[in-house]
């Protein structure tokens, strides 16, 4: 990348940082000037799933957030060292508040509520720090609206104002911050958590409108016309979905003008859902993705009034999805996209994942969703996806700097991709990616294809070499297949290994003429935590070898 370009950046988020701080000054002079409300008008639903298990730990004093469990000792939890940033996150951001409503009894609202008092206290007024973060504090909004009957049952008159007060605060503080969240998802909750406000406090008719066309401003430039949102996260829209539906419903009760886009973007973001959507239920794992709840499918698809059969091809999100019979295939065959939006961004273009029945044979291995920024930068490597690594480097670049937020620097510039459908039924996909060509002057060609039946699935990568390359020294290649977890290898010779999953289904993989090998892996995206896997490694060379083979076919 050109160092203008570079240091471009640099000084673009460095002019960032320098309003940001202004603005928070602004706001500290002002803090008193803020008009508190007598009364909240309405709660909106959380549809997100509740477990009375953390409920019952809450009470005992336990907080299991983000992986990791705080003891309390009968403490304040913001008295203590928190175990990792993410469960810093999670403690301030408050959705945990929705397990406190499990039962509906005196207990769990007290415990809420004196939990709720020590952050006014400890963390009310400081404006720093995790507890204010930007993406945080729109997260601590929404919980608090929607879970305001837990917290205020049976509260006195000075708690529900102090309560009520800082609502209104922190309100105001997404409302001169907005303009500096960082584009993308913080931005859209920022602008969701306001709309939200704005119809369950009292305000004028003005703030309303206004809310309602910011918001619908997000939907215009995130929400791409297939549904898939900007950052090709496929869970962003799960995670936009489960506080928009509730928002939907709270204008239509209240008897609100809807902001415009809000209906026709929800629409547009069903089918997109369900073409992210495995076999098992889950969602595929590209670009930040991480598990999925099943629970929170299930509430969201409750609602779905487009319901219909997933497209084959998402052409703004740039993915393919290929279905037969049992089998599905879903390709990320797009470019990354640019600047700020490319922070959470993986390099897996043309990478792929394979379901079948009830299981997920073939995966990316996703984004931890609680560890370190260390295992986030790893998952983001094109070597944690079912794609082909040349030379050890990823298709993509990241920037090595926090300060940059890892944003990709040297992305792939231009994805070829053509689909057809074979006289047999066969279901073909044929893309290439120039990923490598400026550093090695190759492309990378995968054709990926799958049978009518959707009981064979074939697939051919390819090094097309430019002729500034021609020549030059070897190149070394590696085709990884991440295998989930759940699913067991069985080497069978040197060119094969049996896949099975728990129920006894089985697929054979193999690629003629080549050296096929399990390799150990890393599973970044279970639902209890980062876990070991496994994968299967073709090893190859240009310009010994341009090509390979390989084909999956269902045994059982």
């Amino acid at each position: 990348m050109r160092s203008g370009r570079f240091s471009g950046l640099y000084l673009r988020e460095a002019w960032r940082r320098v309003l940001c701080r202004a603005a928070l000054l602004r706001l500290k002079l002002f803090r008193h000037t803020v008009y508190v409300p007598e009364r909240l008008i309405v709660a909106p639903t959380d549809l997100r799933p509740v477990d009375s298990h953390v409920a019952e730990e809450i009470i005992n004093g336990r907080f299991p957030l983000a992986g990791r469990m705080l003891e309390t000792g009968g403490k304040s939890p913001f008295t203590l060292s928190l175990p990792s940033r993410s469960f810093a996150i999670s403690l301030h951001g408050f959705g945990w508040l929705r397990h406190m409503r499990s039962k509906k009894n005196d207990l769990h609202s007290n415990v809420a509520r004196a939990i709720v008092n020590s952050w006014l206290s400890i963390h009310g007024g400081r404006m720093e720090g995790i507890a204010w973060e930007i993406d945080v504090t729109a997260t601590r909004v929404i919980a608090w609206l929607s879970h305001s009957p837990v917290v205020l049952q049976n509260a006195d008159r000075g708690f529900y104002r102090r309560f009520v007060r800082s609502l209104a605060f922190q309100v105001r503080f997404l409302r001169r911050m907005a303009r500096y969240a960082p584009p993308g998802e913080v931005r859209f909750r920022v602008r969701l958590a306001l709309a939200m406000a704005s119809i369950s406090m009292p305000v004028r008719a003005s703030v309303i409108r206004k809310s309602s066309e910011a918001l619908d401003f997000e939907f215009d430039s995130q929400i791409l016309p297939d549904g898939g949102h900007v950052s090709r996260n496929p869970r962003v829209a799960l995670e936009l979905l489960l506080d928009l539906l509730p928002l939907r419903q709270t204008y239509i009760n209240l008897g609100h003008d809807l902001p415009q886009k809000l209906i026709s973007g929800i629409d547009r973001m069903y089918p997109a859902l369900r073409f992210f959507r495995h076999q098992d239920g889950d969602l595929a794992l590209f670009n930040g993705a991480t598990s999925t709840s099943a629970n929170e499918i299930v509430s969201l698809l409750r609602y779905d009034e487009t319901a219909g059969e997933p497209f084959k091809a998402m052409p703004h999100s740039r993915y393919q999805r290929l279905a037969a019979g049992r089998t599905v295939v879903i390709a990320d065959t797009g470019l990354p996209p640019a600047g700020n939006l490319s922070r959470t961004v993986h390099a897996g273009c043309l990478s792929f994942e394979m379901s079948s029945g009830r299981h997920r044979f073939i995966v990316n291995s996703g984004s931890p969703k609680f560890a370190g920024n260390r295992y986030v930068q790893v998952a983001r490597t094109t070597a944690a996806h079912t794609t082909v690594t040349l030379n050890d480097t990823s298709s993509s670049r990241f920037a090595s700097s926090d300060f940059l937020a890892h944003l990709i620097t040297d992305p792939v510039k231009t994805v070829q991709v053509d689909r057809v459908v074979a006289d047999d039924g066969r279901d073909v996909v044929k893309a290439s990616h120039d990923g490598y060509l400026k550093e090695f002057g190759v492309l990378h060609e995968r054709e990926l294809t799958l049978n009518a039946t959707g009981s064979i699935m074939t697939g051919l990568d390819r090094l097309a070499v430019s002729e500034e390359r021609r020549g030059e020294g070897e190149l070394q290649a590696v085709a990884r297949f991440h295998a989930h977890p759940s699913i067991n290898l069985k080497q069978m010779d040197r060119e094969s290994i049996l896949m099975t999953a728990p129920d006894g289904e089985s697929w054979l993989f193999s690629s003629p003429g080549n050296t096929v090998e399990i390799a150990e892996d890393v599973f970044f995206a279970d639902a209890s935590g980062i876990c070991a896997s496994d994968q299967m490694e073709i090893s190859f060379a240009y310009p010994e070898k341009p090509e390979i083979r390989w084909f999956l076919s269902r045994r059982s």
